[in-house]
């Protein structure tokens, strides 16, 4: 559950940003986040549907001065979902499932937004061993 993970290149990534409502804690999200992650992890992996990895990361109230243009802004709390599919004709198809549907709506009813935006790998890369 907690493992490290290794994304092939070529890979799609789905950045999405979920806003929580003013009151509702990350306490309160960590069941249904947990089953609609499950749920994909198992539905939809590999060549059962294209995913290949995520992560869940919680907003820490930290922004960059020294990486933003600008002064740092800022935001309210959320909740950042990043997958890994192998398209996103194959992400598409598992978020129109009413298998999926059914657990992002126990999560979409503590959020005012969510916003799934879909990238291509263009680089990745680690340290030189030396």
């Amino acid at each position: 559950m907690f493992d490290a993970i290794s994304i092939p290149f070529g890979a799609k990534m789905l950045f999405n940003t979920v806003k929580l409502k003013p009151g509702v804690k990350m306490e309160d999200v960590e069941l249904a986040l947990g089953e609609m992650c499950n749920t994909v992890k198992e539905t939809y992996g590999g060549d059962k549907g294209g995913f290949i990895a995520g992560q869940v990361f919680k907003f820490s109230g930290f922004a960059s001065a020294e990486g933003s243009l600008g002064k740092p802004k800022a935001t309210d709390d959320h909740i950042v979902i990043v997958t890994y599919w192998n398209s996103f004709e194959e992400h598409e198809r598992s978020h129109a499932d009413t298998v999926f549907k059914a657990k992002f709506e126990a999560l979409a009813k503590m959020c005012t937004d969510t916003q799934e935006v879909g990238y291509e790998l263009l680089w990745q890369g680690v340290p030189e061993a030396h």
